[in-house]
């Protein structure tokens, strides 16, 4: 339609918005009427391959889950583990699968690992009135590493009337960090649902998207505002209509793909740090005035994510909308890592994760209207791609380390700068630091130990030693670093440093010839309140260098670090 006849329309008094008409979803709708016998093979899983820990409604036994579960507890023991809620079968179903939709299509069922089930909760979705949440996470989350090795955990449940205000976490989120420091394992927590709309004002999902996503009561629920692990928000998967509905013009989507879902709950967390860390895909809602409610995946499943129904005699698949299904995606992710790097600590998977991170362009036109926090508080720092995160390729190198630093100490990191990098073209550079520190919830500077980093060039490595040291008051004040060998890395400190998970990044376009063939990454660790117990921190660095394509960078920087070695 021409833009004139747009601008025409819109000066029609009975005219309120115009939009584009609904995209139908065929795929899902169909996938509802396979049987085994038109599936796929799924794939053999190797013995060693990553164990991921499902702390939900418990995991039943289903045709595609076959040689995957490798053991089941109930946290209390009375509570069983069959699955009869059905949550958490489905959240087991993303976590393995990842987008079984796409690989349903391709032919191909892939697992990226094999799980094991902790139910901790009833029929009803609810906890055991006899136990403390806190004490059942510990438990669960304790006994599930021992007994099977598992070092990647989706707790997929939330406190809705527990939403995080600002001020301290609750127990449970307490609880989660811990146990990610001291098991060394990553803790993947959906941020929580909310409806958008109610009652007589349900249109405004659609007519006020996406500036409700904003309102107080929308802040991360209980356990998401935890430091340690990774909270995980929604984008939307499409528009979520099906081929039947999209013939009435009364249906109204709210989202279309990779823009946030309406329902997804927001940051900042703790101290006003980037909250979530990551966001997937977690379906949608879409606004039916027939029925008189917004319909969300479990309803209609083309609003949903495809994933398995807990009673697989009744049906194979079963589809819904959430956080709980964007959450999985993430541990989907994390297993491919850990597969291609079993020896990874926790802090290098989250490094690794949020460093291939980005927030959808879909996504940040849609938020533009908000601004920079508003799209940071609703997507953190993006939504991942996996083969970013587990490989380089010719234009685009990633170097990490595993380190721990004495408290008030410092490290230099030398980073090589190939010939090709300093001149002609876009390039980047994009840090990405995470560390897992003490945390006490009775504290108000919650966490004992802070961290963060600084990127120099053109600077001789004396100077650099010589401003970032302690000196004494004798010693007096440190050598300046003029400002123009400081790398403008973006975020800048006051934001990313509020966080365990910090990435920023900085892009040239100009020649840097004149700032030499090597960078300097400076990672300080501030002592806080653990000095009086810990002496050491670990964390994770990762640092990753992208050319545009026709550069081959992954060999020139491949060969100078084995002339270096």
């Amino acid at each position: 339609m021409p833009g004139r006849v747009i601008q025409t329309l819109l000066t029609v008094e009975d005219v309120a918005d115009v939009d584009l008409p609904p995209e139908p979803d065929v795929a899902t709708g169909e996938a509802f009427e396979l049987t085994i016998a038109d599936l796929p093979e799924t794939d053999d899983i190797a013995d060693d391959a990553p164990v991921i820990g499902i702390i939900d409604s418990g995991v039943n036994d289903h045709p595609l889950l076959e040689g995957a579960i490798v053991g089941a507890i109930g946290v209390p023991t009375q509570l069983g583990t069959a699955d009869d809620w059905g949550h958490g079968t489905r959240v087991a179903g993303v976590a393995l699968f990842g987008d079984l939709r796409d690989q349903i299509a391709a032919g191909v069922l892939a697992r990226a690992g094999r799980i094991a089930s902790a139910k901790v909760v009833n029929e009803h979705g609810q906890f055991d009135e006899r136990r403390l949440v806190p004490s059942q996470m510990r438990e669960a989350l304790t006994t599930l590493n021992q007994r099977f090795g598992c070092r990647l955990f989706v707790v997929a449940l939330g406190d809705p009337k527990r939403p995080y205000d600002g001020g301290k976490v609750g127990p449970w989120a307490a609880t989660l960090d811990e146990l990610a420091r001291e098991l060394d394992c990553v803790i993947i927590v959906a941020a929580g649902n909310r409806a958008p709309r109610g009652g007589n004002r349900l249109e405004q999902a659609v007519t006020e998207y996406p500036g409700y996503l904003l309102e107080p009561a929308n802040r991360l629920c209980e356990p998401a505002g935890a430091m340690n692990v990774l909270t995980v928000g929604a984008l939307a998967h499409g528009e979520g209509i099906s081929p039947d509905l999209a013939e009435h013009l009364h249906i109204r989507p709210i989202t279309r793909a990779f823009e946030p879902a309406p329902f997804t709950r927001i940051g900042p967390g703790i101290g006003g740090s980037i909250k979530p860390d990551l966001v997937d895909v977690g379906g949608t809602m879409v606004f039916d005035p027939a029925v008189g409610r917004l319909r969300m995946g479990e309803d209609l499943a083309t609003a949903g994510v495809l994933t398995l129904h807990h009673r697989f005699a009744d049906r194979l698949f079963t589809a819904g909308s959430g956080t709980s299904y964007a959450a999985p995606r993430v541990a989907h992710k994390a297993a491919q890592i850990l597969t291609r790097f079993p020896r990874a600590s926790a802090n290098l998977v989250r490094a690794l994760l949020a460093g291939a991170a980005r927030i959808p362009e879909e996504a940040q036109l849609r938020l533009q209207v908000l601004g920079d926090d508003a799209v940071r508080s609703i997507c953190g720092h993006g939504a991942v791609d996996s083969e970013r995160a587990a490989y380089s390729d010719d234009h685009r190198v990633v170097l990490y380390a595993e380190d721990e630093l004495p408290l008030d100490h410092f490290a230099v990191y030398q980073l090589p700068i190939p010939e090709p990098f300093q001149s002609g073209g876009r390039r980047s550079i994009r840090v990405t630091l995470a560390f897992d520190p003490p945390v006490r919830h009775t504290r108000a500077d919650y966490a004992g130990v802070g961290m963060n980093f600084r990127l120099v060039r053109g600077c001789d490595p004396d100077l650099i030693f010589e401003h970032f040291r302690r000196r004494t008051q004798e010693e007096g004040r440190q050598p300046d670093i003029d400002n123009r060998y400081n790398c403008d890395l973006q975020p800048g400190p006051r934001e990313r440093e509020l966080g365990t998970l910090q990435t920023a990044s900085v892009t040239f376009t100009r020649g840097t010839e004149t700032y030499g063939d090597n960078y300097y990454l400076v990672v300080r660790c501030d002592g806080g309140w653990a000095s009086a117990f810990q002496t050491q921190q670990r964390f994770a660095i990762v640092v990753e260098l992208t050319h545009q394509a026709e550069v081959q960078l992954y060999e020139r920087l491949r060969a100078r670090v084995r002339v270096q070695g």
